[in-house]
């Protein structure tokens, strides 16, 4: 008979790694299934993680987390998860290799964000510089009175923008579609400064201080670029088990991160909530004691 662990954890981010070391610190078999595409992992730098004053990259966090997760027993696995499918025995993952089956399944799947057109290698070395970034709660301090603009469309990007405008007086929103934006919304920005261009961004390069496009006909330059195009939600391995998702997509869960599937737990960017790192940490924190506590109500969990 195959071993049965008491939780497979799905997504090795923030989230997925901050469950692994709490299910292992209960004295629970507990294996993590992370491909390697956290969105921590992209981030040069972060100044608001608690702890951190002088900030941490987001690799060396996930680094950190990794080896804690290690020291208490738990199994990382470097594969990608295809499927997820109910036995006899619990959850079993099906990828390159068969994990499980698994009495318990957390998912920390979390979201890719959706980018301009932009040739890899610079998006890369644009984020590694702060010319690029996608969250202005994590970063906008960085941004405070430079020459900013937001990348979007509708409701969304209006609202990125007028948040941005606390932090520094010289913000554009760059409409990256065809349309108008409506009244209401044209409103909010003229009561706030914003200015306004319309056009789909491309030719990006970067000079020394800044980064350039093309808008239409036009060249311009900026300190700092925010797309605020949106998000790609995983949430299809919670779709294929029946799992409720809001109408973005997001997995619905209940205070205590349970999906409506039993043994189906969700936590992290893929269930709606802030997208910190601090926030999907503290909803890992409390998916895995509720999966500890489910567990022992079935059979009590005695040393």
């Amino acid at each position: 008979m195959p071993e049965v662990l008491d939780s497979l954890v799905v997504g090795g981010g923030p989230a997925g790694l901050t469950a692994a070391i709490y299910l292992a610190r209960f004295h629970l078999s507990v294996a993590v299934a992370d491909d390697g595409n956290s969105r921590a992992r992209q981030i040069p730098c972060t100044h608001n993680h608690a702890g951190f004053p002088d900030g941490i990259a987001g690799a060396e966090l996930l680094k950190r987390m990794r080896e804690q997760a290690l020291k208490y027993g738990a199994r990382l696995l470097e594969r990608h998860v295809d499927e997820l499918v109910t036995g006899p025995l619990g959850f079993v993952s099906r990828g390159r290799e068969l994990i499980g089956p698994a009495k318990t399944v957390l998912l920390a799947t979390g979201v890719t964000n959706r980018r301009p057109d932009i040739a890899e290698d610079l998006h890369a070395e644009a984020l590694h510089t702060g010319r690029l970034r996608y969250c202005p709660v994590c970063d906008g301090f960085e941004v405070t009175d430079q020459n900013v603009a937001v990348i979007g469309r509708g409701d969304r990007a209006v609202t990125e923008a007028i948040f941005l405008r606390s932090f520094t007086d010289r913000v554009t929103l760059i409409l990256d579609q065809d349309g108008e934006l409506t009244e209401q919304d044209a409103d909010r920005i003229n009561k706030v400064g914003i200015r306004l261009a319309r056009g789909r961004p491309s030719e990006f390069a970067l000079g020394p201080n800044r980064i350039h496009f093309a808008v239409g006909d036009r060249r311009m330059a900026f300190d700092a670029v925010y797309p605020s195009l949106g998000s790609e939600i995983h949430s299809e391995l919670a779709a294929s088990l029946g799992a409720t998702l809001t109408d973005e997509g997001c997995i619905r869960v209940d205070a205590h991160q349970r999906t409506n599937v039993p043994g189906l737990y969700a936590a992290g960017d893929v269930v709606v909530g802030l997208d910190q790192i601090s926030h999907a940490m503290g909803e890992a924190g409390v998916a895995a004691t509720t999966i500890r506590n489910d567990l022992a109500a079935v059979r009590p969990i005695l040393r």
